[in-house]
């Protein structure tokens, strides 16, 4: 799964040169039009300040907008971390709240209002936009980033999307991707229990295999390809039970040869040979290798990853020339 989650951080190319210099400019205009919020904002606060009684009238507004950008600095610095507090997000919003109403109390006329509330908000809104760019990187580069699932897939069909995202939260699925592929094999995997056992799957299905069903992972990546055992030899005097047949298929009488691990794989590595890394997956390799879904996993994270491995090698190589 490793190796499927750094493939998908590689889809969004990184900014080049001159969308930097635009995001740059971008950053120091928003710069440059909270400040003149702040400012714009510190005749009514310090009016405001004077009918309360202070002292120095000047030192509430000032105090105000130096804490917007110490607490907006604090969240950025936390989400770097990875030691984000939630609660401090809002006290930006708080205090930029707090300077809008005075503002806004300040006004004569509705539109008067409305221009002396707007220029202080847009600091927070600013900061906002940074931090959701700064989190999401964080986010990105630790591999905690929670993707969300398509508001038109919540639209046409709720109850299953809801299980899904129910899942994803649960055992911390953080891509979509991969949570889409492992319901796929899911619903698979559950097509495969309905032929065997009937439409009593359930009853019968062992209750190991119904919750890795359950958890949407039939062969966890942890778990080596082991080749099926033998049957034991029945002595002739025995009476062997009679096979259980499935609804619409003839039971196999025919012994096939068990193939190891290592055969799986380099049979894998020359079928997909021509496939890119997006072609790769489960429900593929086990169809061109004609093997079980635990297996056809198994071996697609074992592709994956040797290609992740390669990449990085030619990347060192690259460097080191």
């Amino acid at each position: 799964m490793t190796a499927t989650k750094s493939m998908e951080r590689l889809t969004v190319p990184p900014l080049t040169r001159p969308e930097m210099g635009l995001a740059g400019v971008g950053a120091l205009a928003a710069a440059g039009v909270g400040a003149l919020g702040l400012v714009a904002s510190f005749d009514a606060v310090s009016e405001a300040a004077a009918r309360w009684g202070f002292g120095e009238p000047w030192m509430l507004p000032v105090g105000i907008d130096v804490a917007i950008p110490v607490f907006t600095v604090a969240n950025l610095l936390l989400i770097r971390m990875d030691m984000a507090l939630a609660w401090v997000r809002f006290v930006p919003w708080a205090l930029t709240l707090v300077t809008c109403g005075l503002n806004v109390a300040a006004g004569q006329g509705l539109w008067a209002k409305v221009a002396h509330g707007t220029m202080p908000l847009l600091w927070v809104v600013f900061s906002e936009i940074g931090a959701h760019i700064y989190a999401v990187r964080i986010g990105a580069a630790t591999g905690r980033r929670m993707d969300k699932i398509r508001f038109g897939r919540w639209l046409l069909a709720f109850p299953s999307t809801f299980a899904l995202w129910r899942r994803m939260t649960l055992w911390e699925i953080t891509s979509y991707t991969e949570a889409l592929t492992r319901e796929k094999e899911r619903q698979l995997a559950r097509a495969d229990l309905r032929e065997l056992y009937g439409r009593r799957w359930r009853r019968h299905t062992p209750h190991r295999t119904k919750v890795l069903l359950k958890l949407g992972d039939l062969a966890p990546a942890a778990v080596d390809i082991e080749p099926d055992p033998d049957p034991e030899p029945v002595a002739p005097d025995d009476v062997a039970p009679k096979p259980r047949r499935s609804r619409g298929r003839k039971p196999n009488t025919k012994t096939k040869r068990t193939r190891t691990a290592a055969e799986l794989l380099a049979e894998a590595r020359e079928a997909t040979a021509g496939w890119s890394d997006a072609e790769i997956n489960a429900e593929k390799i086990r169809t061109a290798l004609r093997c079980s879904a635990a297996n056809s996993r198994t071996v697609r994270d074992a592709l994956l990853a040797e290609r992740t491995d390669a990449r990085r090698l030619v990347d060192f190589e690259g460097a080191a020339a």
